[in-house]
């Protein structure tokens, strides 16, 4: 089963307020958007956002210019219904993002969960290259992994995991981590996740 496959099947089989990562309110997400200086004419990106409610917050809280990037498109079909009217503003992408080539740039790029899925190196690097296409000198990065005590694993499939500096020295020079946060999650079914929310900027 491909990467694509493997989440259409977790968006299809269980609801959005059932898959461990739910959030009511990406408290920690909004408050380092808030943090980076986001206006509400900022151009943001959430990769990764799939079924996220973080665009409802957004959209909730003034800001006009959002895209939402998902590899499945089911997930981003419960989003954009959801939304309804108001979601029509939102550019909703399906695709891969290491494969992905911006079309545009953004002043903010936002990842909760999907950095920490490349166990790949090589995958690791495309994603990189994707965020330095995307953002130009002096836009921010936020991206949020499992912390060194986090899982192993998250639906079913294994995880790499990531202090701050692990995590600047995978980013590489492009990219300057100005703050970090941790948070401990719970999952709609009671587990704890110790997560690690960085915001870096563009050099």
């Amino acid at each position: 089963m491909d990467r694509r496959e493997h989440w259409q099947n977790v968006y299809t089989q269980r609801s959005p307020l059932e898959v461990s990562w739910y959030q009511r309110e990406p408290t920690t997400s909004l408050n380092l958007i808030e943090a980076a200086g986001a206006t509400a004419e900022a151009g943001i990106i959430d990769v990764g956002g799939g079924a996220s409610t973080l665009v409802d917050h957004l959209l909730g809280r003034g800001y006009t210019d959002l895209t939402v990037l998902d590899l499945a498109g089911s997930a981003l079909a419960t989003a954009a219904e959801r939304l309804g009217e108001h979601g029509e503003v939102v550019d909703w992408l399906e695709a891969d993002v290491t494969a992905w080539q911006p079309a545009r740039t953004f002043d903010l790029w936002h990842d909760r969960a999907v950095f920490h899925f490349l166990v790949d190196p090589t995958d690791r690097a495309r994603y990189r290259a994707a965020a330095e296409a995307a953002l130009p000198t002096g836009a921010h990065l936020i991206i949020a992994t499992f912390a060194p005590e986090g899982p192993e694993k998250c639906s079913g499939l294994p995880v790499a995991r990531y202090d701050a500096p692990s995590l600047a020295t995978e980013l590489g020079e492009g990219f300057h981590r100005l703050e970090s946060r941790h948070e401990i999650h719970q999952t709609p079914g009671g587990a704890e996740q110790a997560f690690g929310f960085h915001l870096f900027q563009r050099v």
